[in-house]
């Protein structure tokens, strides 16, 4: 296997420094000026490695070319280049623990943080890894700058070794994946792919191609506001009648805590307000599309209870779809599934094709038309500050990057 180590650990150090954090609120594309940051970090070094047609859209997705020098179909990589905007992701200082040893790992910036094997098994395989974790105030963004890492690695070596026989490979950076909406609807156009695959996984040897379905949920509690001496019989509090709306949903079912496996839930993400006027914002998640419908029906419920309890108030329920489950699409067609995990047997890497509960880019693209399993990058604990990624691992998924792309250019 080709020794990528050096240049992964300096180009996730590189990317994760960056504020590329996404903004659900912001109704720009990307959603937040510091992306652009990145995104012309990408558009500079793509153009000096030698890509063709470096370009970066209107939508703010950055695509480039690695001509090919075989036939083949036309395939993507994509990676996106949000961090989450649920902690801290500014003033990343990135560290990199050479040669984990197994122990408990602490943090400079926090040292009541600690990462334990023995609440993280994947990490007790690792020992002698190179581990990056951030300082202990903010996330890491490996989630997922280290799959840019990969893909622009292998982009590079494509690029400095004409020798490799592969088609045509379009590369996408994405914005605003974090917030469902890293997919524009001219992207699948623009990228002009038969299929792709985004590196956006976990855990080394994994093809996802089972992810959630999703929506989103804004429930607006519009009450009635007044001077609270003279409150008696006349003030209707907003805030009050939200909590109500949270607390008579389920609790000991249903939510991201006490469900697992394929199993579904309504999660509570953001609720702010005043007592006049709140806005409690809700993700739905579910394998089955069935599960989902119910899921959204069951919240119009409780807010249509709700509501009859007050008739002063004013309470809406606005449900938008998100992405849906690759899985009904690939399911049909194998083809991109079944390369990456030949591709993997040749790498002799164990596959893991597990149902995450989450999704990807690659769950509105295959929606749109282009079949778009997702990889592993190595990533774990993403969204807090436990947050790491294993060196080793990124540079499994760059070969195996490199092995889908030899696999797609054989001429038999």
């Amino acid at each position: 296997m080709t020794h990528f180590k050096d240049d992964l650990k300096t180009r996730l150090l590189r990317y994760c420094a960056i504020d590329s954090q996404s903004d659900m609120d912001s109704p720009g594309a990307p959603s937040t000026e510091c992306q652009h940051v990145i995104l012309d970090l990408v558009v500079r070094e793509l153009t000096q490695m030698g890509a063709a047609d470096v370009t970066k859209t209107d939508y703010g997705t950055v695509i480039a070319t690695i001509p090919g020098n075989t036939d083949g179909p036309t395939i993507g990589f994509l990676a996106h280049v949000d961090t989450a905007p649920q902690f801290n992701a500014t003033g990343v200082k990135p560290r990199v623990i050479e040669g984990y040893n197994g122990g408990a790992i602490t943090f400079p910036d926090d040292p009541d943080l600690i990462l334990a094997p023995e609440d993280n098994p994947y990490l007790s395989e690792k020992i002698g890894d190179d581990i990056v974790t951030a300082s202990g105030l903010t996330l890491l963004g490996a989630d997922d700058k280290a799959g840019m890492a990969i893909v622009m690695t292998a982009a590079q070596h494509l690029l400095e070794t004409p020798g490799i026989k592969r088609p045509t490979i379009r590369l996408a950076f994405t914005p605003d994946e974090e917030i469902g909406r890293g997919v524009d609807p001219r992207l699948p156009g623009d990228l002009n792919v038969a299929f792709a695959y985004t590196f956006d996984g976990g855990e080394l040897g994994e093809i996802v191609y089972e992810t959630f379905s999703a929506d989103f949920a804004v429930v607006r509690v519009k009450g009635v506001s007044i001077h609270p001496g003279t409150a008696k019989d006349r003030l209707v509090n907003a805030i009050h009648l939200a909590a109500k709306i949270v607390d008579t949903l389920p609790q000991a079912t249903l939510t991201p805590e006490t469900t697992d496996g394929y199993e579904g839930f309504i999660h509570v993400v953001d609720c702010n307000g005043t007592a006049d006027d709140m806005t409690v914002r809700f993700i739905l998640r579910d394998f089955e599309m069935d599960g989902l419908e119910a899921k959204g029906a069951l919240l119009k419920q409780v807010c249509d209870t709700i509501a009859a309890t007050e008739p002063r108030a004013r309470i809406t329920c606005e449900i938008t779809p998100q992405y849906r489950n690759m899985r009904y699409w690939l399911e049909n067609d194998m083809t991109p599934v079944d390369l990456a995990r030949a591709a993997l047997a040749d790498l002799g890497i164990a596959e893991k094709s597990v149902p995450i509960r989450g999704g990807t880019d690659g769950s509105r693209l295959t929606e749109l038309g282009v079949p778009c399993p997702n990889l592993f990058t190595g990533m774990q604990n993403v969204h807090g500050p436990l947050e790491w990624v294993s060196v080793q691992d990124m540079e499994k998924a760059t070969a195996f990057c490199l092995r889908i792309a030899e696999r797609a250019g054989r001429a038999d």
